[in-house]
């Protein structure tokens, strides 16, 4: 494998052909960095970037980040789904605020040690930012790489990764690291696409091993398909008679962490009313019968959210509280009236939302 060679054809077409103007790469901070890698995992750059603009706009600096309350950090998340990756923007923020002077680190080693960093992370904030040489793995760069290389198998098998990071050092120029890695990444967003590749337009194409077989999408190898389970839920819309909503803060580890929620109630071992501990602080302020009432409950809205890992179910049914006068809630309180004619007390779930909107209109 010629190194030389590939860093020369791989920086000669980014410089006609390479993505320049996304908002991270301008005033590349490591911290502005930081946080566009951070929303980019898992997530099309179309999709992040009104996100991050807005983002951006509130948390200009890493302090900034650090001392704002949880739920704001939430609220400017809302809709990008994965919010683990929020939750562990703003733990990474308050403790580089407090353990590194409010700079991020400048070695891997360092920044790995932080929540939410791993090492492609890590490599991307040193090169991207600063042009220290760290190679750098993210989805695109791995497809590019198992496809020159014809590595075959799902990379997510630890000798496949093992196999592509030894590349990726390989290849990794000292000079010019930035915008090698910026490189690889827009080959593979742009050129060396999953399904339809451009290999006529890619520089790499004279020597693709994987091209060379013929079929070069059969690199890298896809994961092992599995079933997804299905789980179902019961959502309450309680209402009271103040016309307000009650929300509940979802606990701060599992889905839609930290985020607010209408209150859940878990089927289980075939009893519909076996509510969660949180949902019974809930229904205490509204009204002592509702978990007698729920399976009589009117079913308002029924559909299938899909995660990752799994489906889940949702059956959200309506039910009227009694009065209470909504009073100001702490921000560590786990449940609140919503008065709908009031912006929302933090960050929320898109599923949510959508039920809130299909109940009250566009008001979110």
């Amino acid at each position: 494998m010629n190194r030389a060679s590939i860093d020369q054809r791989v920086l000669l077409w980014f410089e006609k052909s390479g993505r320049t103007h996304l908002p991270w790469q301008q005033d590349p901070t490591p911290y502005r960095v930081w946080v566009s890698e951070i929303m980019l995992q898992q997530t099309q750059v179309a999709t992040v970037i009104p996100y991050y603009e807005k983002f951006m706009a509130r948390f200009a600096t890493l302090e900034s980040l650090a001392t704002a309350p949880i739920d704001d950090v939430l609220s400017h998340w809302s809709g990008l789904g994965y919010y683990a990756r929020a939750r562990n923007l703003h733990r990474c923020a308050m403790l580089v605020f407090r353990q590194h002077n409010g700079h991020m680190p400048d070695t891997l080693e360092d920044l790995q040690a932080l929540p939410g960093i791993g090492r492609s992370t890590a490599g991307a904030i040193l090169s991207l930012s600063q042009g220290i040489p760290q190679p750098i793995l993210d989805g695109n760069v791995k497809r590019v790489l198992a496809r020159h290389q014809a590595v075959a198998g799902w990379p997510g098998q630890s000798k496949v990764l093992k196999r592509l990071w030894e590349i990726a050092e390989e290849l990794t120029p000292s000079q010019r690291c930035g915008e090698f890695n910026q490189a690889m990444m827009d080959l593979g967003a742009t050129l060396c696409t999953r399904s339809k590749p451009d290999c006529p337009r890619c520089p790499l194409a004279d020597d693709c091993q994987g091209l060379a077989t013929g079929d070069p999408t059969q690199f890298p190898g896809k994961k092992p398909k599995q079933e997804k389970p299905v789980k179902s839920t019961i959502m309450l819309l309680i209402k009271n008679e103040s016309g307000e909503t009650l929300l509940e803060r979802r606990p701060p580890s599992g889905i839609w962490g930290g985020l607010w929620s209408l209150p859940e109630v878990r089927p289980g071992d075939g009893n519909e009313t076996a509510e969660t501990p949180s949902v019974e602080r809930a229904i205490e302020t509204s009204s002592p019968d509702i978990p007698a009432s729920v399976a009589a409950a009117q079913s308002v809205v029924r559909f299938r959210h899909t995660f990752s890992h799994y489906h889940l179910d949702i059956d959200v049914r309506e039910m009227q509280g009694a009065h209470h006068k909504a009073d100001a809630v702490s921000e560590t309180s786990d449940c609140v009236w919503w008065d709908t004619s009031q912006k929302l007390p933090g960050g929320i779930a898109a599923p949510i939302a959508k039920i809130l909107t299909k109940s009250f209109g566009d008001l979110l």
